[in-house]
């Protein structure tokens, strides 16, 4: 695309924003799209840009040359969804690399219609091929026998990889649930997910044995306890230590005075 290509693009553009196109945004523009003919599928990349709405509306859709890049590349490429290289007559093809160039890019210009669906396999085995296999003792696809699939029996054995694949014995999260904490908010009634599962759910994961629940609890209290209790004693050597510093100016002054 040179300048002057480049220029009517951006005149077509400014049916779209009402941009006021120059020389210097022609030269920007060229340089930028140095590589991308002026054609239907650049305007029609132009157009498609336009056609979807911005995520913010009060948001003004301004168009740039990688947009334009990137669309027309789309546009391209849906054309070439259900393509299938055809070969000439015969086992050999000297120019395959030219020929399959040439096919693409005469459907990704839409010079030729592109394929609507993609090519399906035909035919099937010969009867002397099968009659081979017969006579090998081949009796057909594999039968399964019947046995009991049951959802319960598919439950037991079935599970998913990873902590999620147990309920939680933290705090009773189904299979599949993500863990959650005890906090019930109006957005999450059950209390907000974590995003890292519980460590009970993981030990019982891993095929350890389940936690006493009741024991952990009590351990919790203790160690809430114990760190209570040492809180308390820093605080009261704190003050402790406050107090004597006043003390030793107190004295302090009192010599300073005699």
């Amino acid at each position: 695309m040179n300048a002057d290509e480049a220029a009517e693009l951006l005149g077509h553009c400014s049916g779209f924003d009402n941009r006021q196109p120059s020389i210097v945004a022609a030269k920007s523009w060229a340089s930028a799209l140095y590589d991308v003919p002026l054609d239907n599928d650049t305007k029609a990349a132009v157009a498609a840009y336009y056609t979807t709405p911005p995520q913010n509306p009060n948001e003004r859709l301004w168009i740039l040359p990688h947009h334009v890049r990137t669309l027309r590349a789309k546009l391209r490429d849906a054309r070439l969804e259900n393509f299938q290289y055809e070969p000439p007559a015969g086992e050999l093809d000297p120019n395959y690399l030219a020929r399959l160039r040439g096919q693409r890019h005469a459907i990704a210009s839409g010079r030729i219609p592109a394929p609507t669906r993609a090519p399906m396999l035909e035919g099937g085995p010969s009867k002397e091929f099968m009659r081979e296999l017969e006579a090998r003792g081949w009796q057909g696809n594999r039968t399964v026998p019947d046995e009991d699939v049951s959802a319960g029996s598919l439950a037991d054995t079935v599970r998913r990889a990873g902590p999620l694949g147990v309920e939680c014995p933290a705090c009773s999260a189904a299979l599949g649930r993500p863990c959650h904490s005890g906090l019930a908010t109006a957005k999450h009634p059950l209390g907000k997910p974590l995003a890292k599962p519980h460590t009970a759910r993981i030990r019982v994961a891993a095929g350890e044995p389940p936690p006493d629940m009741a024991r952990q609890a009590a351990e919790e209290d203790r160690i809430r306890e114990a760190s209570r209790l040492a809180l308390e004693r820093i605080k009261a050597e704190q003050a402790e230590r406050k107090a004597a510093e006043a003390q030793l100016e107190d004295d302090a002054q009192e010599v300073s005075g005699e």
